[in-house]
């Protein structure tokens, strides 16, 4: 019946239980067993005496906690990440990872949990960042120690992933970590790009596909393929994309319009050697291709 802002927030006023010690007991002694023969046990629950016992013992005289000033959950595509990064690269001027820190990261992170587990930490780090600056050279898990007091709430195998890391390579750090999660659960079986716009999702042809290996098998397009995740995770997946990014456009040319927002060089081995016939309406094809054909082409130098 009243509220307590977040900044006024006491212990007592948190909801606190324990599932085993609080909650089983409660249900199971509101609940009636009877057996007829022949017949399995019959499990009966008093679930109005339930709901009035969980809002006697938990809820009763516990506030509403309103959420002013509370940093809330959202969809990356709905969160302005080009504006975020703008917004850092103005305080902390950013590089890319190396590729022996980068090839270390996606190593030690071998899970789909950890993936994810790291990138929420990333991309909390990130909005800090945006609003207060701080010192580029800074390494990455000092500031979670030191500034952010989050050391001990976060697994020590997936600071041992980021210890080489700085502040520097934040920006780069996401592209990473979101491109991992989005590989995942691909091998995963699982969608990465759910709802994205079916005139984004047009299949490869023959020759796609052997132009695209062509470009990947001969070039240092690692960063490339980091990119083009970036643009379909931050540009296509918003609503109406398709008005912005014509889908008949090539992917050279949409991402150079992209990149130039961000003020951000194409490559030259792009330049070159992309190629032109990649439409965007097969960009999502393209990008999952390329990540899970990768692997063996590698295998095969």
């Amino acid at each position: 019946s009243y509220k307590v802002a977040i900044a006024d927030l006491m212990e007592q006023h948190v909801i606190c239980y324990d599932v085993e010690k609080d909650l089983l007991p409660l249900v199971l002694s509101n609940c009636q067993y009877s057996l007829e023969r022949g017949r399995e046990t019959i499990s009966e629950y008093d679930l109005p005496r339930i709901q009035q016992q969980i809002l006697t013992r938990f809820l009763q005289g516990k506030p509403l906690i309103t959420r002013s000033g509370i940093p809330t959950l959202i969809n990356t595509q709905e969160k302005d990440y080009v504006s975020i990064f703008k917004a850092i690269k103005g305080k902390v001027p950013q590089v890319l990872l190396i590729t022996l820190t980068r090839n270390g990261v996606s190593r030690k992170l071998d899970s789909y949990r950890e993936v994810c587990e790291a990138l929420r930490i990333v991309e909390l780090l990130l909005g800090f960042l945006s609003m207060t600056g701080g010192d580029p050279s800074m390494p990455l898990v000092t500031y979670l120690h030191d500034i952010l007091k989050m050391g001990q709430n976060i697994d020590e195998h997936i600071l041992k992933a980021l210890s080489k890391c700085s502040l520097k390579h934040c920006v780069s750090l996401w592209q990473l970590l979101s491109s991992l999660k989005s590989e995942s659960m691909l091998h995963l079986k699982m969608d990465p790009f759910p709802g994205y716009a079916a005139k984004y999702q047009e299949p490869l042809t023959e020759q796609n596909k052997t132009e695209l290996k062509g470009f990947f098998s001969q070039s240092n397009a690692v960063q490339w393929l980091l990119e083009m995740h970036e643009f379909i995770l931050l540009a296509l997946g918003r609503p109406h994309a398709t008005d912005r990014y014509k889908p008949f456009w090539s992917v050279k040319e949409a991402m150079q319009l992209y990149m130039d927002n961000k003020e951000v060089e194409v490559p030259d081995c792009v330049e070159e050697n992309f190629p032109e016939i990649i439409q965007l309406s097969q960009i999502l094809e393209a990008w999952k291709y390329v990540v899970t054909s990768k692997q063996e082409w590698m295998n095969h130098e």
